[in-house]
Parts: structure tokens; C-alpha cells; sequence
């Protein structure tokens, strides 16, 4: 993540700025790019909003979306999958997906690239926590972990055969090992 020179802007006036290639985030008063996501980066991205969405889309339990814009509180940040509750996702009258998403993630899951700083992306968490987020995900392919954030709990590093947490409302199964798998496309 870059932080892009510019004069201090407001929150109202970023979200009205044209989008950025790769896409921006608005944190703490500055607009900071975040990295051009690559292949391991992808695929689980991928794997997850489908498998997410495959035990929660037909019963309208809840919604994996990837790199979608959420803008709460003083921040506007892009998480690698947002899981939104069915019931907090702020349809349009005619039931159609809104642009706009002027809300938190009920679930945040950010899938650290080489080129970001932990910290960073680890601030974003917590500040999805912190508005009412109720599940983070820190996926790191590098050392094949997965870091569990819940509010008003300690974190948890979850590794191998570790089971992993997801909201309680969704009935999936999933290990870590089972996850770093999908990054495998050949036998």
C-alpha cells in the first residue's frame, strides 16, 4: 500500500473522486493505494466468495462480495471479501445490489499480499470491529495462517488442520489447510 501524495481531503470529497486503478482506500485523512492483487491473491479471493456464497445466497443468509467499497465512520475501505448479513444488505426498491455501501461488514477477510504491511491491513480490521463487524479473517499465503479477529477477544492464529471460525448464522466448514489448497490447480 502507497499512500498517494495529495492535499488533506475529507471522506464526503474522496468518495466523490474517480476510482483508482489499483482501487484507493480513505485512512485516517489519507488515500492510500492499495497493491495490484496477484494469482494466490486471486484464486482465494475467489474460492472464498464462492464457497461462502454457495451455503448462503439461496436461503438469503448472507453475501460474499469482493473488493467492495465500504465507507463507515471516518474511513473508506475496500476489504478483500466483504460478508454482509442478508438482512444489513441495503437492497435498492426494485431488490437490485446497491453501488454504494455506506455501511460495515458483518465479516472482513483481507488476504495479505508480499508488498502490504500488516499493520495496515490489521488496523482496517480492527477498525471494522470496532463499528460492528462481528469476524475478521488476516489470510497470509505466505506462511499458510490464518489470523481470527472477534470482538472484545484476543486474536487467534489458526494453522493446518485448524478449524475455522465463521459467523454463527453460517453453516460452513472449512480448514486452513483446506483453504491454502485451492491455490493448488494441478496434481
Amino acid at each position: 500500500m502507497t499512500a498517494l501524495t495529495s492535499p488533506q481531503i475529507s471522506l464526503q470529497d474522496f468518495l466523490v473522486c474517480p476510482e483508482t486503478k489499483p482501487v484507493s482506500e480513505y485512512i485516517n485523512g489519507k488515500i492510500i493505494q492499495k497493491p495490484i492483487p496477484k494469482g494466490k491473491h486471486s484464486r482465494l479471493q475467489l474460492k472464498l466468495c464462492n464457497r461462502i456464497n454457495a451455503v448462503t445466497e439461496d436461503s438469503q443468509i448472507a453475501y460474499a462480495l469482493p473488493e467492495l467499497r465500504c465507507s463507515f465512520g471516518d474511513r473508506s475501505i475496500v476489504p478483500d471479501v466483504a460478508v454482509f448479513d442478508w438482512s444489513r444488505i441495503p437492497f435498492e426498491a426494485d431488490g437490485e445490489v446497491p453501488d454504494n455501501f455506506l455501511l460495515y461488514p458483518d465479516w472482513t477477510i483481507e488476504i495479505l499480499s508480499p508488498e502490504q504491511s500488516p499493520n495496515r491491513v490489521t488496523g482496517n480490521i480492527l477498525y471494522c470491529l470496532e463499528h460492528g463487524c462481528q469476524l475478521g479473517w488476516l489470510i497470509d499465503p505466505g506462511d499458510r495462517s490464518i489470523l481470527i479477529f472477534q470482538p472484545n477477544q484476543q486474536p487467534q492464529l489458526l494453522r493446518e488442520n485448524n478449524q475455522l471460525i465463521v459467523l454463527p448464522n453460517i453453516s460452513l466448514k472449512l480448514t486452513v489447510n483446506e483453504v491454502f489448497c485451492w491455490l493448488k490447480m494441478m496434481p
